[in-house]
């Protein structure tokens, strides 16, 4: 599948930047988009493979720390949460912080969380691990759609999209037979074991051919909308996970997470809207079809990730399966989102011609 990935980005290199970015005569005439492409396609991969891998593992992490089942999804709440915090203050970090020091820097904390993850004696230390190597991942899969909106023209990107899309699609289709296997033969460190050496090639990988795509702006930081979003985005995650809990949705906690999310959230949406430098282009959704395909992009995540935590439970825990077979059973449904993913692209590209 990896070799799909670059014939398709070597066949979509003719017409695009390579040679030429920015059309400026200089170093940049060796700029390569496949290298680019397929290091942060393997850096992304990496990220959503163990999000789902590691959901095959919580049965037996329940028994092995004599925790809950509310705990242990911590692992995935944890690690959304975190990203749900990251993912806003990227889009400032692109513009300040130049692509390879940026790819460094997230392939750094991916890595070192996936090692701190490996040698775990502990909850506590796995569920670190796993906030580490989630700052990594945020900062990564903004800055992978940022660079196919540089590395492709107009009309190419959404081919480009595809191929991120299908990414994500795959990546999540083989974690779990692939967990259940490692499981059933190894154990639930040996996931870890096996991504890091992988990370690690991507990033030596990366520090030889990946150039800075885009030049640095000294865009001023605003540190209240920085605030706010994190208090915004961790409030509202932080009150869906914690609904989870024995009190429900009439916690306390959970009420007063959601309300003070929410006002952070809609603070945070004004200050976008009235400063000069916002952190977010919120203008956007001011267009109808942008802001419906959000809201059902929304859903529609809700549905997946909720899923992908709760049949493996479902399958080890009530209906006694071995974490392969619980796996082999999740295979198919991420196999057509992946098929799915590049076939709607192809739809839209089509659609979008003849507009």
């Amino acid at each position: 599948m990896l070799s799909y990935f670059l014939w398709s980005v070597l066949v979509m290199e003719e017409g695009s930047i390579y040679g030429r970015f920015n059309t400026r005569k200089n170093k940049n005439k060796e700029l390569k988009v496949a290298p680019i492409m397929t290091v942060l396609l393997i850096g992304g991969f990496i990220g959503l493979f163990s999000e789902t891998a590691l959901n095959m593992t919580m049965n037996d992490l329940i028994k092995k720390f004599a925790i809950s089942a509310s705990t242990v999804q911590w692992l995935t709440t944890g690690y959304l949460l975190v990203l749900g915090i990251i993912i806003p203050i990227s889009g400032l970090l692109i513009k300040r912080v130049p692509t390879r020091n940026l790819f460094i820097t997230s392939m750094s904390f991916s890595i070192a969380g996936v090692l701190i993850a490996a040698v775990s004696p502990t909850f506590t230390i796995l569920l670190t691990g796993r906030i580490i190597q989630a700052i990594g991942t945020g900062l990564l899969v903004p800055l992978l759609f940022h660079t196919v909106l540089m590395l492709f023209p107009p009309w190419k990107r959404g081919t480009g999209m595809g191929l991120v899309g299908l990414v994500m699609m795959f990546a999540p289709a083989i974690g779990p037979i692939s967990a259940g296997l490692i499981i059933d033969y190894f154990n639930w460190h040996m996931i870890f074991w096996i991504i890091a050496p992988i990370l690690i090639f991507a990033l030596v990988f990366g520090i030889i051919y990946l150039p800075n795509l885009s030049a640095v702006q000294k865009q001023k930081i605003d540190v209240l909308s920085i605030i706010l979003s994190t208090i915004g985005f961790g409030g509202i995650v932080f009150g869906f996970s914690f609904a989870g809990e024995s009190e429900g949705w009439s916690s306390p906690i959970v009420i007063v997470a959601f309300v003070i999310g929410l006002i952070a959230l809609v603070e945070y949406a004004f200050r976008q809207l009235s400063i000069k430098e916002p952190m977010l282009h919120l203008e956007v959704f001011k267009h109808l079809m942008f802001t419906l395909g959000i809201i059902i992009t929304l859903f529609a995540n809700l549905i997946i990730f909720s899923s992908n935590v709760l049949l493996p439970l479902f399958m080890q825990a009530g209906l006694g399966l071995s974490a392969s077979k619980a796996g082999l059973l999740l295979l198919p449904g991420g196999i057509f989102n992946g098929i799915m993913s590049m076939v709607a692209d192809v739809f839209l590209i089509a659609m979008a011609r003849e507009a």
